[in-house]
């Protein structure tokens, strides 16, 4: 069987353009960190790298899995980011931007398979960043996420949706760091098309009257 995340995993990758809290589990990540202008070529340069790193495991997985596991294939995750500000100023510098960007990988892929990818890839290709992409493993907790339609530039309305969804029933912020999860390429989409989720650690500061959703991992 292929997995395949936006058909087996809807309750995390399926949200919709309105808030809503859920418990994310832990989760497998390869990682690159950074600082600076999201749209510089340094920036690019990582994405490549990540992505290069991403399709490697999928392609030895594929190879070498079993024919008897449940999971012979899969679709490989879409890149997300961590994103804070490396100062305390209250407006948007991108310059100034830390962020984590990252790409999931199934439960079943292991550290050594990530470690001898590296090493094949490394090997056989010149790929600027390969050697600081880590592996790790990351649990997000309980979160509030909403699916924002539109340029990255836009996305301080639907924060503030959030924000009031978390006023009104209950909930804080933890942080001011935020994910961010982009269902499109950048590159080959028209701003107004782009999909992003949106999601940010809470905790509850009142009884919650509503269901919280509690996700699986895959």
């Amino acid at each position: 069987m292929k997995h395949e995340w936006k058909k087996h995993e809807k309750e995390i990758y399926g949200v919709k353009a309105k808030p809503c809290v859920l418990d994310i589990p832990a989760q497998k990540y390869i990682i690159l960190s950074g600082r600076g202008n999201p749209n510089d070529e340094i920036f690019s340069d990582k994405v490549a790298a990540l992505f290069s790193m991403a399709y490697k495991i999928k392609m030895a997985y594929k190879a070498f899995a079993p024919k008897s596991n449940e999971i012979t294939d899969y679709t490989v995750y879409p890149l997300e980011g961590m994103w804070s500000m490396a100062s305390e100023k209250e407006y948007l510098v991108k310059e100034e931007l830390q962020y984590r960007i990252m790409i999931r990988q199934p439960d079943f892929i292991s550290r050594k398979m990530f470690d001898n990818a590296l090493e094949t890839v490394k090997v056989r290709k010149n790929i600027p960043y390969l050697t600081d992409i880590s592996f790790e493993t990351i649990c997000d907790g309980r979160c509030i996420q909403i699916l924002h339609k539109g340029a990255f530039d836009d996305e301080p309305a639907s924060f503030e949706i959030m924000d009031g969804y978390c006023m009104e029933h209950g909930y804080k912020r933890m942080g001011k760091e935020h994910r961010e999860i982009y269902l499109n390429n950048a590159n080959r989409t028209d701003k107004a098309n782009l999909k992003t989720i949106l999601r940010y650690k809470v905790t509850d500061t009142e009884k919650q009257q509503h269901s919280i959703i509690k996700t699986k991992g895959k």
